[in-house]
């Protein structure tokens, strides 16, 4: 049996996409500050393999993807199968306090692993309606967390904390100016940052190529920040070229805080991470559901957003080029309504989402007798946090805010609580 760790031994499966990896980095980082050891475990994906290469030296480990497409049963089966034994493989020699999974088929094998080792087990839903992998794995659990509150219901036989989706510290507002010079950009001439998630959207990116003749020849001051992905670069790269658009394409961006910070005004798909991200920044965004998320999720969040004025929504099959390019610069050329916007986006933010997190499952995990102290809080950990989502009737106060007064449900621009309740 191996030694028993001397600090918090923690394990954190954020593999597959983007928006399961970077609220994950998130929660390491902040788990790291308060004296924990972090595992991290990745799929074999390209997104995954380009995000570590520019992590500091932490521990990482890949995992076997698991992905349950239709007809692809036996496939999934034997990806879980193999992924579940990896996870049992590592845990023998690193055997875990706690078990925490992102989201998606991916996360679910270690999260069961854990389980079998003893290991306390714990999930995070970014998403208003949550994934098939984490309904199904909600009941394996001790605690859950949500980004937002209505995704609670639908995780049962669990007690679920709405935090927010965490983000890294990296991102917050950055000076517009400064961003874009560290990018190479012109400091004084809007950007237009286009994003369809950590590996692209190939229907956004062929609208932006059928859109650069109008936006070069009614914004010709316009810079265009184009993350399209390794498969679209070349094309879309070529289009901004032949219409004389000043842009940059990129297959993937590390950088995504100066990106945020030197953008006027985003268009972007609407998964959860993204999102946060957005508000984050307080960027305004033209928001492009992908219409063949799971459940439709990414409507069900851009719609959150959008009816609280924090964002504009266009689904992809009502958008052409020429709506598309309408759209955007209706908003570079309307400050007044931006602003409205970023004002909008400032309750959707969860700046302390990522240390609500961590300090929930550590207070858990005290709770069950699980670690002989807490966990030393990091120095300079004592800001408040923003605006917070009201909890709805089915929640209550996580342990660390138990006590402070809460402000009573407002009818419009609900923020980010950070509450439990057990769900049904």
């Amino acid at each position: 049996m191996p030694a028993a760790s001397p600090q918090p031994n923690i394990v954190i499966a954020c593999g597959g996409t983007g928006g399961h990896l970077f609220p994950g980095l998130a929660v390491a980082d902040a788990l790291r500050q308060r004296g924990c050891d972090v595992l991290l475990l990745v799929s074999p994906k390209e997104v995954d393999q380009l995000a570590i290469q520019n992590l500091p030296a932490w521990p990482v480990a890949t995992l076997p993807a698991v992905a349950l497409t239709r007809g692809r049963l036996w496939r999934f089966l034997g990806g879980f199968v193999r992924s579940y034994a990896a996870a049992r493989r590592l845990f023998r020699d690193r055997r875990p306090h706690a078990v925490l999974g992102m989201g998606g088929f991916t996360s679910a094998p270690p999260v069961l692993a854990g389980r079998a080792c003893g290991a306390a087990a714990f999930l995070h839903e970014s998403n208003s309606v949550p994934g098939r992998a984490n309904r199904w794995l909600a009941r394996w659990v001790h605690q859950a967390y949500v980004g937002f509150p209505q995704a609670a219901a639908r995780l049962r036989g669990t007690t679920v904390v709405s935090t927010g989706t965490p983000v890294r510290p990296q991102f917050t507002r950055l000076d517009a100016a400064t961003s874009r010079e560290a990018l190479g950009l012109d400091p004084h001439r809007p950007v237009l940052l286009v994003t369809g998630g950590s590996q692209g959207a190939h229907a956004i990116n062929q609208l932006l190529i059928d859109a650069a003749p109008q936006l070069a020849h009614e914004t010709p001051e316009l810079q265009v920040l184009h993350l399209a992905g390794t498969q679209d670069a070349d094309a879309v790269r070529d289009a901004y070229a032949r219409h004389a658009l000043t842009a940059q394409v990129h297959g993937f961006l590390p950088d995504m805080p100066h990106a945020l910070g030197a953008a006027t005004l985003a268009v972007s798909r609407a998964g959860a991470s993204s999102l946060a991200e957005l508000a984050a920044a307080r960027l305004p965004v033209l928001l492009i559901p992908y219409p063949s998320a799971a459940d439709d999720h990414q409507y069900s969040n851009a719609r959150a957003l959008a009816e609280t004025g924090a964002a504009l929504l266009r689904t992809q099959a009502e958008l052409t080029p020429r709506s598309l390019a309408v759209a955007v610069i209706g908003l570079l050329r309307d400050p007044a309504r931006r602003q409205t916007m970023q004002d909008a986006l400032a309750h959707w933010e969860s700046p302390r989402a990522a240390q609500t997190v961590a300090e929930t499952m550590l207070a858990h995990l005290r709770s069950l007798g699980r670690l002989p102290a807490p966990c030393p809080t990091p120095a300079g950990n004592s800001r408040a946090a923003g605006q917070v989502r009201p909890p709805s009737s089915r929640t209550a106060d996580p342990p660390e805010r138990r006590g402070m007064d809460q402000p009573g449900e407002p009818t419009s621009a609900p923020g980010n609580p950070a509450a439990p309740a057990q769900a049904g």
